[in-house]
């Protein structure tokens, strides 16, 4: 496709199509407008992205990021320091969060186990979840791990390791979701919703 403006602009174009969710017509779509507001949006943005890039740091606790460390997450005195909710992933962490699902700690994994990819036990955070889970003040280990074959891998991995601590270990409920027609769902959906029925 030819150049359609000088290469400051094109490479604006070409990092914003990076973005999550954005393709390259998006991509031209936001960096236009982006260009139009420059006053109210870009100037702003420029200012958060480099303030943000200067103090953004990984929660040496559980693996969030922030700007502090330990993490905002961590600090709070109001979260109930015996439940530790495992994500793969900080997505995963704030959309738990945006839930309002539960008000406990949080360890992030940094991913999942893939031999395909090449992903295996040392590239996680395994050990130091393991280490946590043996704290006294901690009594159950909440396993929100995605309903992938890489996801029940690394849950069925974590919960051999924690055989011998003294946790509860258990796992998002996985089925029909809220607002679901039965119609509409897979037949792995259905069936863990079968297997995974519970009393009225």
């Amino acid at each position: 496709m030819p150049a359609i403006a000088g290469p400051e602009i094109e490479r604006l174009i070409q990092l914003l199509a990076r973005l999550p969710g954005l393709g390259p017509r998006s991509a031209r779509r936001a960096a236009l407008h982006l260009i139009k507001k420059r006053e109210q949006l870009m100037a702003p943005l420029t200012s958060a992205l480099q303030t943000a890039s200067d103090k953004i740091v990984i929660c040496r606790v559980c693996g969030n990021i922030d700007t502090q460390n330990p993490c905002t997450v961590c600090v709070d005195p109001k979260r109930d320091p015996s439940v530790i909710v495992v994500v793969a992933d900080v997505a995963d962490l704030w959309a738990l969060e945006r839930a309002s699902a539960i008000n406990a700690r949080y360890h992030v994994l940094g991913g999942t186990l893939s031999p395909l990819d090449g992903i295996g036990p040392q590239d996680l955070t395994i050990d130091a979840l393991i280490s946590r889970a043996h704290d006294a003040a901690v009594k159950e280990i909440i396993l929100a791990l995605n309903a992938t074959v890489d996801g029940q891998t690394t849950a069925h991995y974590i919960t051999d390791l924690l055989h011998n601590a003294n946790v509860k270990v258990t796992r998002l409920a996985h089925g029909v979701p809220v607002g679901g027609e039965l119609d509409y769902l897979d037949e792995g959906t259905l069936s863990a919703a079968i297997r995974q029925r519970t009393a009225v």
